[in-house]
């Protein structure tokens, strides 16, 4: 199962702010952990509820949400 990846506007805002070269390696990351996204992230802790994950790509940490179907990237 693949999952859908969405942005939410902060991490939109966040990606325009870093160099291109930077951005790009982030989307690609992301986009090859859509298919099985938990063996690639870090579950945050004091997040019990409604957990968040972290994934690191090089010096970088994307901030997300999985739930059902989606990938939300909340910040990075």
């Amino acid at each position: 199962m693949s999952y859908k990846v969405e942005y939410t506007s902060k991490a939109r805002k966040d990606l325009k702010k870093l160099p291109l070269d930077i951005t790009q390696g982030i989307i690609l990351s992301i986009n090859s952990i859509k298919i099985d996204p938990y063996s690639y992230v870090k579950k945050i802790k004091g997040t019990k509820n409604h957990p968040l994950y972290t994934h690191r790509v090089g010096e970088h940490r994307v901030i997300l949400d999985i739930e059902d179907d989606r990938l939300l990237i909340i910040s990075t």
